[in-house]
Formats: structure tokens, sequence, C-alpha cells
């Protein structure tokens, strides 16, 4: 299954499940998937910056890769990160990914350009090194590139680039993005791609109500975002909106730098889908105070869901 451009719903950005020695945690990655699927999930993502892409080692990458796609078993498109700073290497990843029956490969401009034509001359050695036949996921991620691009840039990169049929939305602010580059294609101006959003989800209510087609993004209750995206699809905004608020405490919980990861695995230990919350050093551990906060939010969390006549996902008690 690839992705296109008429993709929507929730994508999760799964994390590297590790062992406590720092090992890749193998079984793990197996309940994850299972726990994605079981929530109805309709893609998964892997190798992110949530995925700890960076601290892992080439052949950890390819075997990480192999596990999601043999789990998953072509029930849902799996996205693979690819960025890397040079073109060859990335080439090369996302050749192997899309021969073990990768769905697509998630593509940022390399860190380190500083104009718009640099990320546009990327972009288009980028997708033409890759060939017509791999379908790119454009990641806009500002905050951790520190790449920044006009609504102009991006309209020439899909001008130039058939093969790039998803744009990842992430930047912060980006709400104005969004709604120009809804807006150029409700004119005729711009051709029409898949727009999911990230930012784990903290303007998901926001970013639909602006023409979303779902969001790509780690978040440890899966349940929320497909809840969240599917009430919006049907029409049933206010509904959407109302799980949105319910969750958006934890969210926020979620998206503080540095720790936020380790109080997703946290979640994610918790509910058993990963055996160790560990990160893989350097990476930071939860104090006394973090591990007290997760634990309001998520007795929080559940008396909110309980008031909606939400169902309580596995890990919160009633």
């Amino acid at each position: 299954m690839r992705i296109d451009t008429q993709t929507q719903g929730a994508y999760v950005i799964a994390p590297t499940p590790f062992t406590e020695t720092g090992e890749v945690d193998m079984t793990s990655i197996d309940r994850l998937v299972d726990g994605y699927l079981e929530a109805g999930a309709a893609g998964i993502t892997i190798l992110g910056i949530m995925g700890e892409a960076t601290k892992l080692m080439p052949d950890e990458s390819l075997a990480i890769t192999e596990r999601f796609l043999k789990r998953v078993d072509g029930r849902v498109p799996v996205v693979v990160g690819v960025s890397a700073p040079g073109i060859l290497p990335m080439v090369k990843t996302a050749h192997r990914a899309m021969a073990l029956g990768a769905g697509g490969v998630m593509l940022a401009p390399a860190q380190g350009l500083k104009t718009d034509a640099a990320v546009e001359a990327y972009m288009v050695e980028a997708a033409q090194a890759l060939g017509p036949d791999v379908p790119i996921c454009f990641q806009d991620y500002p905050l951790t590139t520190g790449v920044n691009f006009t609504v102009d840039t991006y309209q020439r990169i899909l001008e130039r680039c058939p093969s790039v049929i998803m744009f990842k939305h992430e930047d912060w602010p980006g709400l104005a993005k969004l709604a120009e580059i809804r807006k150029r294609e409700r004119e005729g101006k711009l051709r029409r791609v898949s727009i999911l959003t990230a930012n784990g989800g903290l303007f998901l209510a926001s970013e639909l109500h602006l023409g979303a087609d779902g969001c790509m993004t780690g978040y440890a209750f899966a349940e929320a975002l497909v809840g969240i995206c599917r009430y919006f699809a049907e029409g049933q905004a206010e509904q959407g909106e109302d799980l949105f608020d319910a969750h958006l405490p934890l969210i926020r919980l979620e998206a503080q730098p540095g720790v936020g990861l380790a109080i997703r695995k946290e979640i994610y230990r918790r509910r058993g889908l990963i055996a160790s919350a560990a990160i893989r050093r350097p990476g930071p551990r939860l104090a006394a105070s973090d591990v007290a906060e997760l634990d309001r939010q998520l007795a929080r969390l559940a008396r909110r869901l309980s008031e909606l006549g939400e169902p309580l996902p596995s890990g919160l008690a009633a």
C-alpha cells in the first residue's frame, strides 16, 4: 500500500523501542504495530525524529524497517523517514525501504539551507535522484531543521517534483501557511496533495478546520488521533473538538522539548505496547515531579473521556 494525493486520516509516528541496555527491542515493535492497527491508524511512520533515527546505526535502521513492514504485512501504508545530510545515503536508504514494501518516504530539506532557492534546489535534486516511482512526503519542520520556506517556494517545488504527493505540515506558527496553500488550491493555482499535520497534535483541531486531510504525528493514545480525524471527516467537528480538548493537556505535556519523548514512551510502557521506556543515550529521564504530573493528567483524561461518553483506551483507569 502506497501513499498518494488522496491519503487521509491518522498516521501514527512510531517511537523506536529500546531495552534498558540500549538495544533495539524488536518484540516491542510487534506490539506497537498491533496496537496501532487495533486503534484504527490509517498508516504508520517510522524512523522520524521521534524514532530517534539519528541515534541508529545503518544496519539497525534497516532491521527496524524490515520488522515494521513484516508485522504490518501490507495492511496499512508505512512511511519511512529517510532525511540525511547527503543525497546518496538518502537515496540508498529510500530505495531499500521501498524494495521492502514501504508506502513512501518522508524527506525534509537538509539542515543548514538558508534561502528559498536553496530549499527548492535541494528538493528538486533529491526527487530526481529518488526517481519518479518513490512517493515523497515533503516534511516542513523548521523548529528542528532550522529550514524555513515560503508558500511560493512550496508551490514551485510541487510544480517541479511530481513525486511529491504529500506535505507534512509542522511549521509553527503555521496556520496561515496551511490556509494559504488550501486557498491557492481552490483557486486552481496549485496542485493539490495530501496534507497531514504534526507537532504532536497540538493544533490538530484548527488544522482540520483549515482543510488538513489528517495528521502524521506521535501521541501515546493513537485512538484519540484516529477519533478526532474521523469525527471531522464525518462532519461532526464539535465532537472532534470535544475529544481534542479532553486530550490537549496530555498532548501539551508530551510536547515539551526533550522530556516529551520520555513521557510518551512511559505511557506506551504503561499501556503494555513497549517493554521499556528507555531512550537511547544521550536522552532525558523522568524526574519524580514528571511522573506525578503524568499520573495527574492521566487521571484527569480518564474523567473527561467518561464525561464525554468516549471509550477509555488501555492504560486509563475508569
